[in-house]
Order: C-alpha cells, then sequence, then structure tokens
C-alpha cells in the first residue's frame, strides 16, 4: 500500500484531512441546496429570475476571498493553526444556525448573509489548510498528503453537491438542510480536536486590518521568488480552467448531449474520480518528492483532451425526449466524452499537485501562509474572470463545445508562456520523462545530496545522457560542467543551455573557456548550489573507469564544499554510450526499457576529497554493473 494512504492513519494527518473534507462537504451540501431550492421555488423567495439568484449566490460565495483572504493568511502565520481550524469550526456551526433560522423565517437575505458567512469560512480555513502541511509532513510526504487533500476536497464536493440536492426534495421544511449542516459543522469541530499543535511561524505579527495594502503586500511575499509566483499563476488558471467546465456541465449535459439531471450528475462524478485518481497517482509518479516534470505532462493531457472533448461533443441533440444514464451510454460517442473527462481530471491532477507542493515547500515559513492567502485571493479573481469570458463567448452565440476547445488552445498558450519564463518545469519534464518511458530507473542513497548548501557531485560518465539523468533524479537542480563538445550535442543541447551547464574545453585547446568554466563553478557553489562534475573528462568507451583528473582539487581550494560520490550503473552499452567497436561485439546490448541505477554515498569533506580517493569510493558504488 502505498505510504500516501498511510497518512490517513497518522494523527498528524487523519484529523486535519477529516476536518477539511467535512469542511468542503458542508460548503457544497448547503450551496447547492440552496442554488436549488432557489431554482425550483423562486417565486417562494424572491421576483427574481432564478437564473439571476444562481448566479448572485456563486458571487455572494466568492466575495470573501476578496475581502478577508489577506487577514486569513495573517491570522495564520500569527496564530497555532490547529486552534484557528477549532475557532473556524465553531464559526461554522454558527453559521448553520444563522442558515437555520433564515430557513425558519423564510427570509432569503437571512440565507444569503449565511452563505456569505460560509464563503469567509473556507477563507478563514484556505491558509489553514496548505500551510499546515509542511510543519506536519516530511518532505517525502508532502506530495502524497497534498494528493489526498486535493482527491478528498473534489470526493467532498461531489458528495456535498449531490446530498444538497437530494435533501431539498426530501425533507418536509427547508430548515433540515441546515440542521443537517450543523451536524456535519459538529463533527468537523470534534475532529479538530485532535489535529497536533502547529505552532505560528510568526508570532510577533502586527495584523494589518486594510484588506487591499495587506493584499498587495502578500502578492509581493510570492512574488518574492519567481517559481512561486508563476506556479501560483499555475494554480490560479487551472481553477478557472476547471471551473469553466464545471460550470458548463449543467447546459452541456441538456443542450449537447441531450441529458437529464442525471447526466449532469454523471458528467461531475467522472471528473472528480479523474481528479482523485491523476492526484493519488502523483506520489507513486513521483518517487515520493516534488516532481514538477509532471505539470508540463499535466498541461499536455488538459490540452489534448480538451481540444478532443470538442471534437467528440455531438453537433446538437435531436431526441425527443431528455436521455437518462442507460440511454445516453448507448449513444456511440458518449464513452470517448466521458473518457476525456476522466482524462481531463487525471491530468489536472498531475498538473495541480505538484504546484501546491512546490509552493509549500519553496515558500518562507514565517510567510507561508500569507502566500497561500495570496494564492487563494488570485484563484478567485481567475475564476471570476473565467465565468465572465465563458458568459460573453457564450453569449455572443458561441457553442459550449467550442468554448472547451478555446480553452483548452488557451491553456497551451499559457503553458508555453509559463515554462518558457521558468525553463525548469521543462527540463524536469524532459528529464522525468527520459527516466521512466526510455529506463526504468532505480534510486540508492540519493538522500545524501544536502537538502541546502553548496555540494559538488562527482559521478562517472558513462553516456550522453548522465546529466539528464541526474537532474531528474536529484531533488534540486544540478549545473553541470561537461565537454564543450558534449554541450553542443543536437536536442540535449536545449536542456543543458536551460539548465545553466557550464561547457569546458582543455587548456590547450581553449584556455579562456576553461577559465571562465572554473569561475562559473566558483560563483555557482558561492551561491549555495549545486554543482556536477565528470572527473574522468571524457565518456568511457570501454565500460572501464577512467582516471580523475585532478580539476577537483582546484574547484575545492577556491570553495571548500562537501562532495557527494554518485555511480550511474546500466548505461553504458545504451544508445546514448560511446561504444568501442572492439570491445563489443554487438553494440547497443543494452536496449530501451532496460534497469539502470544511480547510487549515492555520504558526502566526503573537502579536505579528504583527493581525486584517487574519489575514484575509488565511485569504483565502489558502481560496482559490477556498467
Amino acid at each position: 500500500m502505498s505510504s500516501q494512504f498511510g497518512l490517513l492513519k497518522a494523527r498528524r494527518f487523519a484529523p486535519f484531512f477529516a476536518t477539511q473534507f467535512l469542511g468542503a462537504f458542508n460548503d457544497n451540501l448547503f450551496k447547492n441546496a440552496l442554488v436549488v431550492l432557489l431554482t425550483f421555488q423562486t417565486s417562494q423567495w424572491s421576483t427574481l429570475k432564478a437564473e439571476v439568484l444562481a448566479n448572485l449566490a456563486a458571487g455572494i460565495f466568492i466575495l470573501p476571498f476578496f475581502l478577508f483572504s489577506a487577514t486569513a493568511g495573517q491570522l495564520a502565520d500569527k496564530y497555532d493553526k490547529a486552534r484557528l481550524a477549532r475557532w473556524v469550526k465553531v464559526l461554522e456551526m454558527v453559521i448553520m444556525a444563522v442558515a437555520a433560522t433564515g430557513f425558519w423565517l423564510h427570509s432569503l437575505a437571512v440565507l444569503l448573509s449565511a452563505l456569505f458567512l460560509l464563503g469567509l469560512h473556507s477563507t478563514l480555513f484556505g491558509p489553514v489548510k496548505y500551510a499546515i502541511l509542511p510543519q506536519h509532513l516530511g518532505e517525502t510526504e508532502l506530495v502524497g498528503g497534498n494528493a489526498l487533500v486535493e482527491a478528498g476536497t473534489f470526493v467532498a464536493i461531489l458528495i456535498g453537491t449531490l446530498a444538497g440536492g437530494l435533501l431539498v426534495g426530501s425533507v418536509a421544511h427547508p430548515a433540515w438542510i441546515a440542521v443537517g449542516g450543523w451536524l456535519v459543522a459538529l463533527l468537523g469541530f470534534l475532529t479538530s480536536w485532535r489535529i497536533p499543535t502547529a505552532p505560528a511561524p510568526c508570532p510577533e505579527l502586527k495584523v494589518n486590518p486594510n484588506p487591499l495594502t495587506e493584499t498587495w503586500r502578500n502578492i509581493g511575499f510570492a512574488r518574492q521568488s519567481r517559481t512561486v509566483f508563476l506556479s501560483i499563476l499555475g494554480i490560479s488558471w487551472f481553477w478557472l480552467y476547471g471551473a469553466l467546465y464545471l460550470a458548463q456541465f449543467p447546459a452541456y449535459a441538456k443542450n449537447v448531449l441531450g441529458g437529464n439531471e442525471s447526466v449532469v450528475t454523471l458528467l461531475l462524478a467522472t471528473f472528480t474520480i479523474g481528479i482523485g485518481a491523476g492526484s493519488l497517482l502523483c506520489e507513486r509518479l513521483s518517487g515520493k518528492r516534488i516532481e514538477i516534470g509532471l505539470v508540463p505532462f499535466g498541461s499536455v493531457g488538459l490540452t489534448l483532451f480538451g481540444v478532443d472533448l470538442a471534437f467528440a461533443s455531438p453537433a446538437a441533440f435531436a431526441g425527443a425526449a431528455p436521455l437518462g444514464i442507460g440511454a445516453l451510454l448507448s449513444q456511440p460517442w458518449a464513452w470517448r466524452v466521458l473518457f476525456d473527462l476522466v482524462m481531463l481530471g487525471v491530468f489536472g491532477g498531475f498538473f495541480i499537485v505538484p504546484l501546491y507542493a512546490l509552493v509549500q515547500m519553496r515558500s518562507s515559513p514565517e510567510h507561508r501562509a500569507r502566500i497561500i492567502a495570496a494564492n487563494n485571493i488570485l484563484n478567485a479573481l481567475f475564476m471570476v474572470a473565467g465565468a465572465l469570458a465563458a458568459a460573453g463567448l457564450l453569449g455572443a452565440g458561441l457553442p459550449i463545445p467550442a468554448l472547451f476547445g478555446i480553452a483548452a488552445l488557451c491553456n497551451a498558450a499559457v503553458a508555453i508562456y509559463i515554462y518558457g519564463l521558468v525553463p525548469e518545469f521543462m527540463l524536469r519534464f524532459l528529464a522525468w520523462l527520459l527516466i521512466h518511458a526510455a529506463y526504468r530507473l532505480e534510486k540508492k542513497g540519493l538522500e545524501h545530496i544536502p537538502a541546502e548548501g553548496p555540494a559538488l557531485l562527482v559521478c562517472n560518465h558513462v553516456s550522453f545522457i548522465d546529466p539528464v539523468i541526474i537532474m531528474g533524479a536529484s531533488p534540486r537542480p544540478v549545473r553541470f560542467v561537461m565537454d564543450h563538445r558534449i554541450f553542443k550535442t543536437p536536442l540535449l543541447n536545449y536542456i543543458f543551455r536551460h539548465s545553466r551547464a557550464i561547457p569546458i574545453a582543455p587548456a590547450k585547446e581553449d584556455p579562456a573557456m576553461m577559465e571562465r568554466a572554473f569561475a562559473e563553478v566558483a560563483q555557482a557553489l558561492a551561491d549555495g548550489g549545486l554543482v556536477g562534475i565528470f572527473p574522468e573528462g571524457r565518456i568511457t568507451d570501454t565500460g572501464d573507469l577512467y582516471p580523475f583528473r585532478p580539476g577537483i582539487t582546484r574547484i575545492l581550494e577556491a570553495n571548500p564544499v562537501p562532495v557527494v560520490p554518485l555511480a550511474l550503473q546500466g548505461l553504458w552499452g545504451s544508445f546514448f554510450s560511446r561504444i568501442d567497436g572492439q570491445a563489443m561485439k554487438t553494440p547497443f546490448r543494452r536496449g530501451f526499457f532496460s534497469k539502470i541505477a544511480l547510487v549515492g554515498a555520504p558526502p566526503v569533506a573537502p579536505q579528504d576529497a583527493a581525486p584517487e580517493r574519489l575514484q575509488a569510493l565511485v569504483s565502489q558504488l558502481r560496482g559490477e554493473r556498467r
């Protein structure tokens, strides 16, 4: 069983997961029950049209995210997050009491006020929800924890939405809806008492009540790291993209697929199952670490299956009566539509989970909750902008399938823009693709690569793709020193340039390039980065380890940093290796999908890192497998 499911048994995660699940469930139970009630009993509550009331309710729920997210972020940085979670659950119970009063008094104003307060409840819990995870989970658990949270949230949304609609039609008086919500809130309050303490990272913080200035300040904290800010923009784009699809499901099911109300539920369930599956797969595909290479992979799927959904949708419904689920599934195009929806969800999970984990990991602890608050504000802004754009396009006569196609193409444009600004995403994707699609990589001892601070990585040189393999396996970016001829290798040159590899040439060939290379290495280590070198100075053409050159000594004299020995096993004799024809009778004896390994050893102190000793260590690591 995957360790991410093991977290559901751990006190440091399970009570929090239950609390957030129940909160998301309750939000959607009440919100959907109210929308259904106002839609089918409009004349009993207001003179406004049902469509206006539905959009008014949606706007009222999301308004607190703009008004109070900045304050919520400050509170989560100033106070213990477990205690805040309990107070938010108390607020939720009070809100349900207000809602019961509104139903009892038959007051639309009171009910909309309760809906606004429920939006406030979600706003206050948002920074707690994501900022608490890095405090209770280790780095190798963060992806799995986020996956469970995302999967759980979407399942809670689905179940809450269904429960809200069912309650409206099954209770004698609508006040029982609020009673049910109050009981869910009480259960959430009880589970919140089991959440372990999560000390405040900034208890001396003075809360700024001005939402405008504090929002701008929080966005400023996010912008301190370009990767974090662009990840937040990516998350916000995903919520725009996903909300756009979800908002069209009722009209799409009725007017395009020709289905009844049960088909709307089918579409929502299919999409939710996909999100859950994609989220839970992230831990396995990423090897229990934050693998941002999955983000471009997710972008590709969101685009391809979004475009295919546009083409798979029938031109128009010409049936005499709405189709139920059984009748819909008998249509030849229905299974393709459902497959596209589930794959949109799967690739959406690949996209969103690593981004959330990346924001949590790379945000400074004292500002983390406020950065999450800035993320929530931008999420809400993007969703509103997407809803307005979709309404404008549909109002101008654009068919819903065409809207899906345009959104998918826009997704491709946004992806190209973001990955152009931060090539690290695409580089990690290419490296991840290579070590998962072309080979089966086994990793041993890579925990010896320091999580922070400078270090020099030394490895045997077996093939042209050695740097890509190490880059994809390392938990941190690595700048490699490599022969300038390998640096210019077609196709691989794109990866090497954007990963800021350092080309080097022998002194007799280009002394100026060699000096520039050593200067860049010194600066990279001084900046606290990882630098990788292949001390043999060449790719082996026999599979044997060549003598290590003295360049290591020069590097360590300028920057005395720890040295981590690494060894690649299983790549020599592959398509990417350099082969001596006399040494091997059959070239490329190791084909694609072969098992390869990258093995690491504990760091060596700089004063003990003589080339001969490092060569002996690497030789031991590589063992008998070349």
